[in-house]
């Protein structure tokens, strides 16, 4: 059985915890992998290898950072094919989804090549007599990346990238359920002429991720997971002196207005709802329809939802591919079992679903479920699968009201054909990312991703702007030199003589 093992140092070191996890091809069920489980042990001398690696990456130039970061987006480019079949095989998304992802983490690559434009710094001169004052930023030093199993090559692109190019090393610890796309970023970036120990990839599970939260030599600690999680990192690395930043889940909702198009409405409610099978934190997975287009909204959803064809990631025809894991495909379909109780019309029903050839595979098909309740199981929770359920109100009003009531903030969106009200309602809603006739607002890669209330804990959301400055520390420097005309006579304030 293939083994995913530790990169650390530039090259690939054996697990020696003796611990290792399973790694399963979600479209058949068999177990193809296994990953080594790092101890606290080996995530210290992952540590310590890294803090080695700073003390002359964050001395270096900028454009020894940049020269390695252009050949970098090459490689990438050349190898993204290899890297989508990897995520296909452990993650089960289809071939197009998969080059989307990478597509996605190579913005903020290209963001990075840009680096030496956002370390510009600042400068102020003659503030008093002969005083200059400037600020500048500079690395924090080892820092780590949480990321998890839904994008296991986008997600962790949205962070070390940058944070290399700030002059920082990096540890990754990518999610056990499907490690090789991370790996196989890592042994581009060494190939690109990265020195060893700036990027480092140490797989775990909650040993390594309690142990990468509490060691004194990492400063900064990114993370992008599940509400629960990302309260649990924030505390938990903010009381051991870190910086952090925690992506939490979501609950996005897409308000659709009467006068709105039906059609790109319906449209996009599938493809946001369902695509990637629903395992993504900025998945539409509440409509609220206002007034009296809910019937004709739903009927339009319905029809094109019964046409996405759901197979194997590796096959070309397929649009949706199985859940990660039979146990997340059997939770996701509880909510869809029990809607009905909790009030809902189940107007479709995916639960049961299999495909022909591959019967072990964490199948399950696209439910759509219309009159949920606000107090219902399957509104109120994540679910983090393909499960639409349609909200209805009778006014704007009340459909802001409902979005803002909800604990979560990462992304909505508006359809409608009325500008007035699309500007009512970005400046309205309390969420990070708003999408007018967009369903999935995912900002490019110079504008920053972040949610509100229990979406994100702490400061700084990721990439962007904010991104660059999360990875990085003020300074500000008061200078002040005497004029040469006060020199001391007889002292040379010529340019020293080379010999």
């Amino acid at each position: 059985m293939k083994t995913v093992n530790h990169w650390i140092g530039g090259k690939t070191v054996e697990g020696a915890s003796g611990n290792y996890g399973p790694v399963t091809d979600p479209a058949t069920g068999e177990v193809t992998t296994q990953v080594a489980l790092a101890s606290a042990e080996e995530v210290d001398a992952a540590v310590e290898v890294a803090q080695e690696a700073f003390l002359s990456w964050g001395q270096s130039s900028l454009a020894a950072r940049t020269k390695v970061l252009f050949a970098y987006r090459a490689l990438l480019d050349a190898n993204r094919d290899a890297i989508a079949e990897l995520i296909v095989a452990e993650h089960g998304k289809v071939h197009s989804d998969a080059l989307g992802e990478v597509a996605r983490g190579l913005e903020i690559v290209e963001l990075a090549c840009g680096i030496t434009t956002q370390l510009k710094g600042e400068l102020s001169t003659s503030v008093s007599n002969r005083v200059d004052v400037s600020a500048i930023r500079q690395p924090l030093g080892v820092v780590a990346g949480i990321t998890p199993f839904n994008f296991p090559a986008m997600v962790p692109m949205w962070m070390f990238p940058l944070a290399i190019a700030c002059g920082n090393t990096f540890i990754l610890k990518p999610s056990e359920k499907d490690p090789s796309a991370s790996v196989k970023l890592a042994e581009l970036m060494t190939e690109a002429g990265l020195p060893a120990g700036v990027l480092n990839v140490v797989h775990g599970d909650k040993v390594a991720v309690d142990a990468l939260l509490a060691h004194p030599g990492i400063s900064a600690v990114s993370f992008v997971g599940s509400t629960p999680i990302a309260r649990h990192i924030h505390t938990t690395a903010s009381a051991h002196g870190k910086r952090v930043q925690a992506l939490g889940g979501a609950k996005n909702h897409m308000l659709v207005l009467p006068d709105a198009d039906l059609d790109a409405a319906a449209d996009a409610a599938v493809s946001a709802a369902y695509g990637s099978a629903g395992e993504r934190c900025m998945a539409i997975s509440a409509v609220v329809a206002v007034g009296s287009i809910a019937d004709e909204l739903v009927e339009k959803i319905r029809e094109r939802a019964e046409k996405i064809k759901i197979g194997p990631g590796n096959d070309p025809t397929s649009e949706m591919g199985p859940l990660i894991t039979a146990a997340h495909r059997d939770k996701v379909a509880s909510y869809v079992k029990g809607a009905a109780d909790q009030g809902a019309d189940v107007v479709l029903d995916g639960t049961g679903y299999t495909v022909d050839g591959f019967e072990d595979g964490h199948w399950i098909g696209l439910s759509l479920l219309d009159n949920v309740k606000t107090d219902s199981d399957a509104y109120r929770d994540e679910i983090f699968g393909p499960v639409l359920c349609v909200l209805r109100t009778e006014t704007y009003e009340e459909g802001v009201a409902l979005i803002n009531a909800s604990p979560f903030g990462n992304g909505t969106a508006i359809f409608t054909r009325d500008g007035g009200a699309a500007r009512r309602f970005q400046l309205e809603i309390q969420a990070g990312m708003v999408g007018v006739n967009v369903p999935i607002p995912v900002p490019v890669g110079y504008h920053s991703f972040g949610g509100w209330k229990d979406s994100l804990f702490g400061d700084h959301h990721i990439y962007g702007n904010d991104g660059i400055h999360f990875y990085t520390r003020g300074k500000v420097v008061t200078t002040r030199w005497p004029d040469p005309a006060d020199a001391p006579a007889g002292v040379d304030l010529g340019f020293p003589r080379n010999h």
